[in-house]
């Protein structure tokens, strides 16, 4: 084989690599749309999945007319590797979004959560992105985010957690200033969308390698996936033994947001640690979600889903773990990173839903709370059956 057609075989297998990995993040979305179904009410549930659709439908179109290029300088159709390129990259953009579709769940009116998608997708997300990703300061600094621990995962929390700050809690969420369980309606679907991002991110950390055209970058996709699959399942275990410990029972809830953390966490750096390392990890993650989710709840932070923890502290956990294995990583140039991260997203974010609470609103009334956003904001149960309004 002569070197030319050795360059079109590398270039042709390292592109479709690119593309099948961003189909299997673009699952990621059915994988969100699951979870949050399962763990919202049954009168919110037509109103999430319509979040979930269209805010991936926005995410794409607003990445590819302001962001990509916001991002990385170039648009994304100037040449066929930027087509590749900016495809893997807008699913990451739009799993960003999703992240705050569950935190603002039941309350949050649709306008607001569609204009915030734009702002977020087309300015907010790829400014961030374009400091690390992008070859910015964070990059000349050497900070590292392998696959997005900070860059998309603690950005999404931030700019959640600065939606949620101005929405406050669900109705009836705190009483006597204790909080109250709100049960979600469907733990089967909860546990397939947590299935279903298991598997997405093997794309979503794997696909970050870039290339899989030679021995020492297939070899380097194979530990990744080991790691990513390694810290996932320890997350759940320790989540696991965490809740038996405090409750006496296997709190489902708790399990699924435990594998949620081990992924998350290992995103930041999937590559560099032994599996057994990326287990330990996974391990201490799912304890870490379950504390936190406790606490957010204890002074009045109501996140239905469980985002801000898993993506958030978590996000953050996984990055200040990366200097343990990876010797071009240092905790400063990694706090430095996480700060720059989250300062800028949350501030951004903050400005930007106090801007749409004072003009449009961005919580639905009390009465169209109490109803659910299947009737008040989207005409169509997702249960008719189960309603009095519809029974026979």
């Amino acid at each position: 084989m002569n070197a030319i057609s050795l360059t079109n075989t590398e270039y042709a297998l390292n592109t479709l690599y690119i593309l099948l990995s961003g189909a299997f993040v673009m699952w990621m979305a059915a994988g969100f749309a699951m979870l949050e179904a399962g763990l919202v009410r049954s009168k919110n549930t037509t109103e999430i999945l319509t979040k979930n659709i269209v805010l991936f439908a926005l995410a794409c179109i607003a990445y590819l007319v302001i962001g990509y290029t916001l991002m990385y300088g170039t648009g994304g159709s100037d040449s066929f590797a930027d087509d590749a390129d900016f495809f893997f990259q807008s699913v990451f953009v739009a799993t960003a979004m999703s992240i705050v579709s569950g935190a603002v769940a039941e309350r949050m009116k649709l306008l607001a959560f569609f204009v915030f998608a734009v702002v977020l997708s087309a300015f907010i997300y790829p400014y961030q992105g374009g400091w690390s990703w992008g070859g910015g300061f964070l990059a000349e600094a050497g900070f590292v985010d392998f696959a997005g621990s900070g860059i998309v995962h603690m950005a999404g929390a931030a700019a959640a957690l600065a939606g949620v700050l101005l929405l406050g809690p669900r109705r009836g969420k705190y009483k006597d200033g204790k909080p109250t369980a709100i049960p979600g309606a469907n733990m089967p679907l909860a546990a397939l969308g947590t299935l279903i991002l298991w598997f997405g991110w093997f794309g979503f950390n794997g696909g970050s390698q870039l290339a899989i055209h030679d021995i020492d970058n297939a070899n380097a996709v194979a530990r990744v996936f080991v790691n990513t699959n390694s810290a996932a399942a320890a997350g759940a275990v320790g989540a696991l033994l965490i809740t038996v410990l405090i409750w006496r029972k296997a709190d489902l809830t708790m399990i699924v947001n435990g594998v949620l953390a081990g992924l998350v966490a290992i995103t930041a750096q999937p590559l560099t640690p032994a599996p057994e390392h990326a287990a330990i990890i996974g391990f201490s993650a799912g304890l870490l979600v379950v504390i936190s989710i406790i606490t957010l709840d204890r002074i009045r932070i109501d996140d239905p889903v469980g985002a801000l923890s898993v993506h958030g502290v978590v996000g953050f956990y996984g990055l200040m773990l990366v200097p343990l294995t990876d010797t071009n990583a240092a905790w400063s140039t990694q706090l430095l990173g996480a700060g720059a991260i989250f300062g800028w997203t949350f501030a951004t974010s903050l400005a930007i839903w106090y801007l749409l609470k004072v003009t449009v609103g961005i919580r639905v009334s009390e009465e169209q709370e109490y109803l659910g956003g299947d009737i008040s904001e989207c005409g169509v149960e997702a249960y008719p059956e189960f309603t009095s309004s519809t029974k026979r």
